[in-house]
């Protein structure tokens, strides 16, 4: 406000408080929060300004303590008969959860089922050594065999196959990260002064993007940097904070984006965030008549403008730019191969950064095994609900009824049917089906001014049901449309289907979506699968989820070429994982350096009932899912926050259940202290050191005399002399090994 007032002569310095009243005629500015103004008639003070009579918005606040979705549940949603991968002992079927109750205690086990019939019972503390199986798409494992050395030669056949990978992986990279970028200056005052802005309060995942993007710019390193954030999530807003920073040192941008409706949408977006800055912000698509695509590209070429958003037209080769610093690509799974041959090249010269709110799996194995870099943003808007979804067999009646509920609440609806060649029938028998409504239709075959008039109708709000292709999947923010109808929803993609789903519930009112498909149609187990999941992953927050059952789905094939997915087939998408990027680690840092090491963990086995009673969590799956938590806490504030946790949702704790929790803090306690198992032998508690693990002998045993011997690679505790005591005295002794 001081550099505004500057520019039209009057200068004021900001104060922090105001002691005495202003004098008339004056103008003051104070530092501080005020939700609106007022005015006053009487004399003195006349009228007090907040930032909504200024700017005309006010900074709405988000919630930072919503959880963010969880990503380890895989696990939790096994059925018996799905395929898993125990790091020890390989692929197996899961068929379940157990209880056996011996004479010593009782334990909850998973039963993996193997080769030649054979059983595994893994304690649910060792849960965190199991892992869901996720292969090349289609692809059904063999089932490994127990008590031989076939998975251990499995595994080393693998390894070999991923170091070579990370060789032609790091020659492929190594260009970008040889090649000198462009390194951006630090943030200027209107940098601040456009985040400053932003009418909402940032989320702490959103913030962190931001700072990732500034970082990576800054640098000469040219930036490949992924955002992956839920739909609605703020993903546009850390794109204009990059483009801005571009701008500021005279670099121009291109913003690339899949669709002409999600270009115009961009537009304006750009627009109404830069509008009070000296930026000149463009538009290339087929909307734009040929006349006005040549007067955009002698700006492009003359460098009068600096910010660009266009379709797979911004990438052709009659484009070219004066001084290209940044590409901003949202959605890079919805272009061709051949625009990512472009992009590919694009990536060696300037910055790029990607938005996504389920990255294709080729591009999430990337940034999962460290070659691109990637900012996760999972904390949810605090007025966001999760969407309602619902999978069934076509019916007109449910349809009648969910548009006629969406209307009598003054809202819009998106109907969505992905072949042109019917989708004037398909809105003509909707018109006779809900002659209430006024039905307008959208394809990417249209003429450009009629799509972009209906479109604009609908936006307007003269239109209730748009009939509609899959036009209207990337980016779209229409807070009204807040159901969403899709007509064969088993013919179309995971993540499209997802995508399509983030359309509605942007706003503040609770948003339905209905996946139909054809009545007494017999599905595919793809489809099946698909269906399944997108009904499931309905929580705030779900892209990440659904990118990884995607890749479970259809495969990692892109990426790996398919000598490489039958490696990964062979043992897994996550172990394959980890052994390329231990691969790619020890090439980049020696063979010394581990990005992630083998886990180390203590085993311990002793004479408790340890286990969740079914009576106190009912739910087998959500059991499993506080067994998987419970086996990754990796330390004891972990643990006790977790404990609290379950209190605060089913109750106060079981006897066994504080059994449970008190043999996962002596596991937590072991692993820092060397040790490498517990177990009961006879009236003794057998506490093992792994090799290399010292302890000082001498001042232990004088602790505690006759109830503990010292070896040199074990203690023993006597439980009879110790009493009831034993189990504070073990995790005593852990402590002070420690």
């Amino acid at each position: 406000m001081s550099e505004l007032l500057a520019e039209k002569n009057k200068f004021v310095s900001p104060v922090t408080d105001v002691f005495d009243t202003p004098p008339l005629g004056s103008i003051t500015l104070v530092q501080g929060s005020l939700s609106g103004g007022w005015k006053i008639d009487n004399g003195g003070l006349n009228t007090v300004c907040s930032d909504v009579e200024i700017f005309g918005f006010v900074k709405r606040r988000r919630a930072v303590s919503k959880r963010p979705a969880p990503r380890d549940t895989f696990l939790s949603e096994l059925f018996p008969g799905d395929y898993v991968v125990h790091v020890d002992h390989g692929i197996a079927r899961f068929a379940g959860l157990t209880r056996i109750d011996l004479d010593y205690g009782g334990r909850e086990y998973m039963v993996l089922e193997y080769a030649a019939s054979d059983k595994l019972y893994v304690p649910t503390d060792q849960a965190d050594r199991v892992s869901r199986y996720i292969g090349p798409g289609g692809y059904a494992p063999s089932l490994s065999r127990l008590g031989t050395q076939e998975w251990n030669r499995t595994k080393q056949r693998v390894k070999e196959a991923a170091d070579s990978l990370a060789e032609e992986l790091l020659k492929l990279y190594s260009t970008r990260e040889i090649l000198s970028g462009f390194a951006f200056s630090t943030d200027t005052v209107w940098q601040q002064e456009l985040e400053g802005s932003f009418p909402y309060l940032e989320t702490p995942d959103q913030l962190k993007a931001v700072q990732d993007v500034k970082h990576d710019m800054e640098t000469l390193q040219p930036m490949d940097r992924l955002v992956c954030g839920d739909v609605g999530y703020g993903k546009t807003e850390v794109a204009i904070r990059a483009a801005f920073k571009a701008v500021m040192d005279g670099m121009q941008v291109a913003v690339l984006v899949p669709t002409t409706v999600l270009a115009q949408q961009h537009l304006s977006t750009f627009n109404e965030r830069l509008s009070a800055f000296p930026v000149n912000v463009q538009l290339l698509s087929r909307f734009r008549s040929p006349r006005e695509q040549q007067e955009v590209l002698q700006g492009l070429a003359n460098g009068s403008i600096d910010i660009c958003i266009g379709t797979h037209r911004l990438i052709q080769k009659d484009v070219s730019f004066k001084n290209l610093g940044v590409v901003i690509i949202d959605e890079e799974q919805r272009f061709g191969v051949t625009h990512k041959e472009r992009l590919k090249q694009l990536r060696q010269e300037v910055d790029v950064l990607t938005l996504s709110a389920t990255p294709i799996p080729r591009t999430l194995h990337m940034s999962l095994i460290g070659i691109r870099d990637m900012s996760a943003m999972e904390t949810p808007p605090q007025e966001r609900y999760p969407i309602k979804s619902y999978v069934a067999p076509y019916n007109d009646r449910v349809v009648r009824e969910a548009i006629l509920r969406e209307l009598e609440r003054d809202g819009q609806v998106f109907y969505v049917h992905n072949r042109v060649q019917r989708i004037d029938w398909v809105a003509r028998k909707l018109s006779d089906l809900v002659p209430e409504a006024k039905t307008g239709v959208a394809h990417g075959q249209m003429p450009e001014e009629m799509l972009e008039s209906v479109m604009l109708d609908f936006t307007e709000g003269s239109i209730d049901i748009l009939v509609c292709t899959t036009i209207i999947e990337s980016g779209l923010d229409l807070p009204n449309v807040n159901t969403l109808i899709v007509d064969d929803a088993d013919r179309m993609g995971l993540t499209q289907l997802y995508q399509l789903r983030g359309r509605v519930g942007r706003g503040t009112n609770r948003a339905y979506a209905y996946f139909f498909y054809g009545k007494g149609k017999q599905l595919t187990d793809a489809a099946q699968k698909r269906l399944r999941t997108i009904l499931e992953a309905s929580e705030l927050g779900a892209g990440y989820r659904i990118a990884m059952r995607d890749l479970e789905i259809r495969g990692a094939g892109n990426l790996l070429g398919p000598e490489q997915s039958g490696h990964m087939g062979a043992v897994g998408f996550e172990l394959y994982n980890r052994l390329l990027t231990e691969a790619i680690s020890e090439l980049q840092h020696g063979k010394e350096y581990k990005v992630v090491p083998e886990p180390v963990s203590t085993t311990v086995d002793l004479p408790l009932n340890a286990y969740i009673p079914e009576e106190y969590v009912a739910d087998v799956s959500t059991r499993m899912d506080i067994y998987v938590r419970l086996a990754k806490v990796d330390s004891l504030a972990e643990l006790d926050e977790l404990g609290a946790e379950l209190e605060d949702r089913f109750g106060p704790l079981p006897a066994e259940t504080k059994e449970l929790l008190y043999i996962i803090r002596i596991k937590l306690l072991g692993s820092y202290a060397g040790v490498q198992d517990v177990s009961k032998e006879g009236g003794q508690v057998v506490i093992r050191l792994r090799p290399g693990t010292k302890i000082d002998r001498t001042l232990i045993q004088e602790y505690y005399g006759d109830k503990l011997k010292v070896g040199t690679t074990q203690l023993r505790l006597d439980t009879r002399q110790a009493g009831k005591a034993w189990r504070n005295l073990l995790e005593d002794i852990i402590r002070r090994i420690t």
